[in-house]
C-alpha cells in the first residue's frame, strides 16, 4: 500500500494535470472558486469552478469526482470524468445569491443539479446520451429533466481516458423523445437549433 504522503502527492499532481485538461477544453479558468463550507469528500457540497473564457457564456465545472488518477466516477466511455454545465449568461459572481436575477437563479439551479448528479455518480454509471429525471418532491431540482453528453475526452498516462461529461437541462417532451428515438438524436436536434450545450430554458423545445 502506498503511504498517505505518496497518495496525496499523486492526487495533487493529478489535480494539476486535470485542471490543465479541463482548461484545454473549456478555456482559462476564472480566478475565483466557489468553495463549499464542508468538503464534498466529507459529505458537504462541491467546489464550483467557472469558465467564462471558452464558448459564449459561462461553464460551471467540478473537479472532485475524480480526486485521484485511479479513483473516481467512471462510465462506459471514460475511466474518470468531471461534470460541466453551461449557460449563455456572462459570469457575474456578485449576483450569485440574488435569485431575483437570471444569473442568481441559474447558479442556484446548476449548483443543486451538479451536487445531486455528483453524489449519484458515485454508485451509478452515467453514460453520454442517457437521460435523468429528478423526483418532483426534491428541493430546487424536483421535476427537472436532463441529458448527458460526452463533451471532451483526453488521454492521461495514469488516469487513462479522462472525460468531461456535460449535463444539459431539457424539456420533458425532449426527454421522452430521447427515450424513444435515442439520446444521440436529441443531441443532434439541440445542436442544429443552436441550443447545445446550454441548459438555459428560455427557448422552445426541439421535440
Amino acid at each position: 500500500m502506498p503511504s498517505n504522503s505518496n497518495y496525496e502527492q499523486i492526487a495533487e499532481a493529478w489535480h494539476d494535470r486535470k485542471s490543465s485538461l479541463v482548461a484545454a477544453t473549456l478555456g482559462e479558468e476564472h480566478g475565483i472558486v466557489m468553495h463549499a463550507m464542508i468538503p464534498f469528500e466529507m459529505g458537504g457540497g462541491l467546489d464550483l469552478y467557472f469558465y467564462p473564457n471558452g464558448i459564449e457564456g459561462t461553464g460551471f465545472a467540478t473537479k472532485e469526482l475524480s480526486d485521484h488518477p485511479t479513483k473516481g466516477s467512471s462510465n462506459d466511455v471514460y475511466d474518470l470524468y468531471e461534470l460541466v454545465m453551461f449557460t449563455r449568461l456572462p459570469l457575474d459572481l456578485k449576483l450569485f445569491r440574488d435569485e431575483s436575477t437570471a444569473f442568481g437563479q441559474t447558479y442556484t439551479s446548476f449548483n443543486a443539479i451538479l451536487n445531486a448528479i455528483a453524489l449519484f455518480s458515485r454508485d451509478a454509471t452515467l453514460n453520454p446520451n442517457e437521460t435523468c429525471e429528478f423526483p418532483e418532491e426534491m428541493d430546487i431540482v424536483g421535476g427537472k429533466c436532463l441529458i448527458f453528453d460526452g463533451y471532451a475526452s483526453h488521454q492521461d498516462s495514469d488516469a487513462g481516458t479522462f472525460g468531461i461529461l456535460a449535463i444539459i437541462e431539457i424539456f420533458r417532451s425532449e426527454m421522452e423523445y430521447a427515450q424513444t428515438e435515442g439520446g444521440g438524436k436529441l443531441i443532434e436536434l439541440l445542436k442544429s437549433a443552436g441550443h447545445y450545450p446550454y441548459s438555459d430554458m428560455n427557448r422552445e423545445p426541439v421535440a
